[in-house]
């Protein structure tokens, strides 16, 4: 082992902290990252789900309007 004691890897040879800062920005980018990673997994399924909606919503009603004008009488163009 490159240390004689659990003091001396804490202390890295006086270089503690730039190295633990080293370590604790890296830790932190990287659990930053994953939370973005997540919250925006989040907020494409939410759009996903709400456009899915949207067009279920809109074909019911493009299907509802053919019916309706299918019951009406057919073609509006004769005149």
């Amino acid at each position: 082992m490159a240390f004689d004691s659990f003091n001396e890897f804490i202390a890295m040879g006086g270089h503690a902290p730039y190295v633990w800062a080293a370590w604790a920005a890296t830790a932190a980018l990287l659990v930053a990252i994953v939370l973005h990673a997540r919250a925006e997994r989040r907020q494409l399924l939410r759009q996903l789900r709400r456009r899915a909606r949207r067009e279920q919503r809109l074909g019911a009603e493009q299907g509802e309007a053919a019916r309706v004008s299918h019951q009406s009488g057919g073609n509006r163009h004769d005149t």
